[in-house]
């Protein structure tokens, strides 16, 4: 058998979530061939000292890998930092890696669609990862498909790609304005993205966030992510007990039941499959509020240049609000 791609699980204080994501991911049929590494961050305070204690012995006790790796960390470093700095590292040892975190549900099928995936796109240098959660679209999605930018449920990079990483958020977001790309971040101007980038580079405990920085350096470089049809991931921990997550049904989707047939496809964006995610990712932001639904009757109307335009004039203005002094001289033009 093919060498498989290492698998990293981060891990923090919620031992039940950690729990259920090694039981899911051991029913998976590759997992006894698969080597584990388990990043376990410290507690930021004493009061999460216990369940953290109790989340390390989890993974002490992992089992039907070929092998599991615990990393300790001796203190907090915070999802965004552990994230980084675990891929980081496996990645200056192996080629690959799969990326879970300890509230995410997997099918039996997710390694071997995940593997295969990796193999088959390796050295095309246009797609930057691979991903195992499908959103809830309407409509019949084709096996697997490309969609710009990323996504961080149950995903998976090659060393290629992970070097194009931009950290500074900063330097990130000037970047996107600066190439007139806000509308692209946005999945179109249907997800909020950018507002999430400047939270990151204000330093909103809200939004440290890995991963729109990911999304950041797919848009700029132009790449994108394979999805499969059926989803292979869910999110368990819209429940009330993570840092960033409340109560949510919305990203509900069931797991699939088979493997999707990996095969190649043309190096392009699905554009069908886009205009289901933006009228899904729409309906969601006209539910927010009255603004959003006033903005969207309008655009609906405009062309796609003209809709562009008029997202990106109200959103550079809502990010030079608050804007540190570099992103407001890039806003400004200077």
């Amino acid at each position: 058998m093919r060498e498989l791609s290492p698998v990293l699980l981060f891990a923090y204080n919620r031992p039940e979530h950690t729990e259920r994501t090694l039981k899911a991911l051991a029913d998976n049929a590759l997992a006894i061939h698969s080597r584990l590494v388990i990043f376990c961050d410290g507690p930021r305070t004493r009061n999460e000292a216990e369940n953290t204690r109790r989340v390390r012995e989890i993974a002490r006790q992992a089992e039907g890998f070929r092998s599991v790796q615990v990393v300790e960390r001796p203190s907090n470093l915070g999802l965004a930092q552990s994230i980084i700095s675990g891929v980081t590292e496996v990645l200056e040892a192996h080629d690959t890696v799969i990326v879970l975190e300890d509230d995410l549900i997997t099918s039996p099928f997710f390694l071997q669609y995940m593997n295969e995936a990796l193999q088959l796109y390796a050295d095309d240098e246009q797609v930057l990862s691979v991903c195992g959660y499908t959103f809830p679209v309407s409509g019949q999605l084709p096996e697997t498909f490309f969609l710009p930018g990323a996504f961080c449920w149950g995903w998976a990079t090659w060393r290629r790609a992970w070097t194009l990483y931009e950290h500074d958020a900063e330097k990130l977001l000037a970047e996107i304005i600066r190439r007139n790309l806000i509308y692209e971040f946005d999945f179109r101007g249907t997800d909020p993205l950018a507002k999430i980038l400047q939270m990151t580079v204000n330093r909103d405990a809200r939004a440290d966030s890995w991963a729109t920085r990911w999304m950041g350096t797919a848009c700029i470089h132009g790449k994108m992510t394979l999805y499969p049809g059926r989803s292979l991931v869910e999110n368990a921990g819209f429940d009330g007990s993570g840092r960033h997550a409340n109560h949510e049904r919305r990203f509900d989707t069931p797991l699939a039941d088979r493997s999707p047939r990996v095969e190649r496809l043309p190096l392009e964006v699905n554009e069908n499959v886009v205009r289901q995610h933006r009228n899904l990712f729409r309906q969601w932001r006209i539910g927010d509020d009255i603004a959003s639904r006033l903005y969207y009757r309008i655009a609906a109307l405009l062309p796609a240049a003209a809709e562009k335009y008029l997202y990106t004039r109200l959103v550079r203005r809502r990010l030079r609000r608050q804007a540190t002094a570099a992103i407001a001289r890039v806003i400004d033009g200077h």
